[in-house]
Parts: C-alpha cells; sequence; structure tokens
C-alpha cells in the first residue's frame, strides 16, 4: 500500500558524509581488533546487500555484549553505528521507512559517536519522508486518522483512587518531616540555603517558561515528534526484582501501554533513566537547563528522561552527582534518607549495586533490616511543574502517583571528586 500512495514521492539515496569519507579509516581500526570478518561483509553491504548489512550489524551487536559495557571497546560501539546505517540506507533506498528509523535508533542508543551526526541528520530525512508519505496516504483516503485522547490531564486519578496509591506508599510516609518548599528560588538563595549545606529543596514556579509544560500533556504532540521512535523501556516492579527486563519499543508502543495500565499494575512499562533528549532534538528543545545546575561552576554530567504511568518505582539509591529532578507531567512521591545513615541502609556489596539498597521499602522485611523502622527521612510529593534538588549521595526513593513525564539534569561542581 505504501508504494501505492507515495507515487511522486522520492526515494533518494540516505546521504552519509562522514561515513562515506571516514569507513577506510574505522574499518582499519576494526581490522586492527580482529574484525576481518565485519570488514569483508561491510564492503557488501556498502555495495547494497542487505543481508550483508544485517550481518554486520550482528557481528557488531555480538562484541557488545561479549562483557561488561565498560570494557567493550569504542571502536566496536563505532562499528555498531556502521552497520545501522547500512542497514537504514538500504531500506530507506526500498521506501521502508519504520525499518530505517528503528536501525538509527539502534545506532544513537547502542553505537559509539563517532558517526552520530549522520545518524542524526538520517534521522531528520526519514522522519520527514515518512511523513510526507503519511500525508499523501491521508490525502488518498487510504488511512483513518482516530483522535486519540487529548492529554494526560484527562487521566488524572480520582480522588478515591489517590488514595488507594497513598495506601500503598511505604511504611510511615509524611510521619517524618517533609522537603521545604521555595517558591522561583534565586540561584544566590539556592547556593546560600541549600548547595552549600547539602540539603534538598522543592522549587516551584520556576518552569512554567518551559514549552514542555504544555506541549507534554498532549498526547498527539508526543505521538507526532516521536511516536515512531524506537526506545529502551524497563518492564517489572523495578531493576532489583526478579522479574525485571528491558524492552525495545517505539513510542507510541509505550503511550499505548501507558494509557491501558492502572495504579496496581505489576509490571508497569518504564523509561527509566534514558538520554532520551540527545537521541530525539524535538524533545530537547521543549526543556532549559535549570540555571541551579551552573552552581559550583561545575559542568552537566547527564540529562535523561524518566516516563511511565502511575505505580512506577525507582528503589531506594543514591546518586555521585547533584540532581534536580524536573516534575514536567503528573506528580511522584519522593523518600529521601542523607548519605549519614548508609551503613543503616544496607548498601548491596555487589559493585554494580553498591548504590542501591537492599531495603525494599514497599515492603520491610523488620528481622533482616531492623535499623531502618527507626530511621529519620525526609518525603514530599514533587507535583507538576516542581523541581527537586537531590544533594550527591543522599538516598532516594521515588513513586509515580499519576502518569508521570521527569527530567534528571545531574551536574558536578569543580569541588567533587571524580565518580
Amino acid at each position: 500500500m505504501a508504494s501505492d500512495a507515495a507515487g511522486d514521492i522520492s526515494y533518494d539515496v540516505l546521504e552519509t558524509p562522514i561515513l562515506d569519507s571516514e569507513s577506510p579509516n574505522l574499518l582499519h581500526l576494526i581490522s586492527e581488533q580482529g574484525g576481518y570478518a565485519y570488514v569483508s561483509m561491510s564492503a557488501l553491504a556498502a555495495a547494497g546487500d542487505l543481508r550483508a548489512a544485517e550481518a554486520t550489524r550482528e557481528m557488531a551487536w555480538e562484541q557488545l555484549h561479549s562483557g561488561p559495557w565498560h570494557s567493550v571497546l569504542p571502536v566496536w560501539r563505532d562499528a555498531y553505528s556502521m552497520a545501522c546505517l547500512y542497514v537504514a540506507r538500504l531500506h530507506h533506498r526500498a521506501g521502508d521507512f519504520g525499518e530505517a528509523l528503528k536501525a538509527l535508533d539502534m545506532g544513537l542508543i547502542m553505537g559509539g559517536t563517532f558517526l552520530r551526526q549522520d545518524l542524526h541528520a538520517a534521522v531528520e530525512k526519514v522522519t520527514a519522508k515518512a511523513s510526507e508519505l503519511r500525508v499523501s496516504e491521508e490525502e488518498q483516503g487510504e488511512v483513518i486518522v482516530r483522535k486519540e485522547k487529548a492529554d494526560f490531564e484527562e487521566e488524572d486519578i480520582s480522588v478515591e483512587a489517590f488514595w488507594v496509591v497513598l495506601r500503598i506508599l511505604p511504611m510511615k510516609s509524611f510521619s517524618s518531616k517533609i522537603v521545604g518548599k521555595r517558591s522561583a528560588l534565586s540561584l544566590e538563595g539556592f547556593l546560600s540555603d541549600y548547595f552549600m549545606s547539602g540539603s534538598p529543596v522543592i522549587i516551584s514556579d520556576c518552569m512554567g517558561h518551559w514549552p514542555a509544560r504544555t506541549k507534554w500533556n498532549d498526547m498527539d504532540y508526543l505521538k507526532r515528534v516521536a511516536g515512531d521512535r524506537t526506545i529502551p523501556v524497563e518492564v517489572g516492579k523495578n531493576y532489583l526484582s526478579s522479574d525485571w527486563k528491558q524492552e525495545l519499543i517505539t513510542f507510541s508502543q509505550l503511550l499505548e501501554r501507558i494509557q491501558s495500565s492502572d495504579c496496581t499494575s505489576t509490571f508497569p512499562t518504564y523509561l527509566a533513566q534514558h538520554p532520551l533528549f540527545d537521541q530525539i532534538h524535538e524533545l530537547r528543545k521543549d526543556i532549559l537547563i535549570p540555571d541551579y545546575c551552573y552552581a559550583g561552576g561545575g559542568e552537566l554530567r547527564s540529562l535523561n528522561a524518566w516516563f511511565g504511568p502511575a505505580g512506577t518505582v525507582t528503589p531506594l539509591h543514591h546518586d555521585p552527582h547533584h540532581n534536580i529532578l524536573a516534575q514536567v507531567v503528573g506528580k511522584k512521591y519522593i523518600r529521601l534518607y542523607p548519605a549519614s545513615l548508609s551503613e543503616e541502609l544496607y548498601p548491596h556489596t555487589e559493585t554494580m549495586l553498591c548504590n542501591s539498597s537492599k531495603v525494599d521499602l514497599d515492603n520491610i522485611d523488620k528481622k533482616e533490616f531492623p535499623k531502618v523502622q527507626d530511621l529519620e527521612f525526609l518525603d514530599c510529593i514533587l507535583e507538576e511543574g516542581e523541581m527537586l534538588y537531590i544533594p550527591p549521595k543522599w538516598w532516594h526513593y521515588v513513586r509515580s502517583l499519576t502518569t508521570s513525564f521527569s527530567v534528571s539534569f545531574w551536574w558536578s561542581h569543580c569541588g567533587d571528586s571524580p565518580a
């Protein structure tokens, strides 16, 4: 159907200038790491052989999964990007824009930085072609356009359901100290009252000028700018649970799952701690880096998205950097413990999980973790349009109370030790 509806749409060549000029050097580096089969197959892929292109991608994929992620040689990440560009170029030539876009997203998610400019330029061209084709099909009456629920605000949980959510919050919620809140806090006030002392604070009236505040409540907008993009999601209670797994789905599929979820779902789907804005530039334009992130004269370390239905949980853990958590859509319950209580929170001993607690706040084993019961903490409900400052090493537990879209800004200052 796509080819008939496409009529006059030209499936021209997907240009990859960096790949075209630098591929000999990159292939030489790959061969030095023993990738002779990859180099041979890539020549066929460059000549237009889709099977060969898929084979090069599979070879690079195997190298990416040959050991811990930090031990993967950068050249193999670039090799994976190269293979994704080959695959995307051939699917684009055939007019299969969905598969082309999926290959490009995989290159952005799993690949290296060397060919990222080619990947982004190709994404822009493929999405434009896909949109052109969609309009053509709609004009010919081949696509029935159904109006989805307009925004997430219509999905807000009822008062009765909200109290159900509150009943499943961790034991003793709201029985200790509440995180303080400041309206339109100045940078000077933030520095003197919170940053220097390492104290959490909620900042309200600070992001009303963000385009995301209105745009991200609009399902149609999110579907239009990101619906066809492939993203990694988590499925299950949380990353410490045995039922937890990861999947690759499109953003539209995530929106569908969010719409069909409720706050008691055992296996929610969660886009968690993903550098979405490096991948989808249209969404990056909707947010601004808060001035607070320049406190201490440091630099931004990480900018991540958190998007999912009510009931998603990030278990008790701590992070090495200063953190501003901006609540763009919905609301979240957050509990915080100071770094001084680390021993009483029973951290995992394994290196990969040493920043996570063994304590499941949703179901505390009082016999195994007796120290937790009497610890003081801070907690709060982070409302839509508010930011929470979480100092380095502060333990925090997060549960979404509604459909929620948050952005975390990690930064370090010149006095921080390397993480």
